[in-house]
């Protein structure tokens, strides 16, 4: 699925899949736009989803890049699914504090203890 202008890049472990954002600056809304496109495609194409979101990449999230945080939780949770995030910046865990989103997500350190977090 990681094409050339692809916003992620996908990989799969024991049933799980592993996408890890490409850009480091999430801010515009167009590519936004196209990693709801390749995530929500990742989500529909499973019976019930086990999706890792691995931020070790990124530096800055717009509050519309939240809001499709909150989708994608949505939409895996409609399916039966489970959604972990990873390695998020210690300034970004930040905001994740303020607005609450902490409590919301399953939020683990690294990426090895959110693919063990799966059942």
């Amino acid at each position: 699925m990681s094409t050339k202008d692809s916003r992620v890049r996908v990989d799969t472990h024991d049933g799980v899949t592993h996408v890890t954002f490409v850009e480091r600056h999430i801010l515009e809304e167009a590519s936004i736009q196209k990693i709801g496109e390749e995530v929500g495609a990742l989500i529909d194409g499973e019976v019930s989803p086990k999706l890792l979101l691995d931020f070790s990449n990124v530096e800055h999230l717009s509050s519309s890049a939240l809001g499709l945080l909150i989708t994608i939780n949505n939409r895996v949770r409609a399916k039966g699914g489970q959604l972990r995030l990873a390695n998020i910046d210690p300034q970004i865990y930040e905001v994740f504090v303020i607005t609450q989103l902490n409590k919301l997500f399953q939020i683990h350190a690294d990426t090895e203890q959110a693919l063990a977090s799966f059942k």
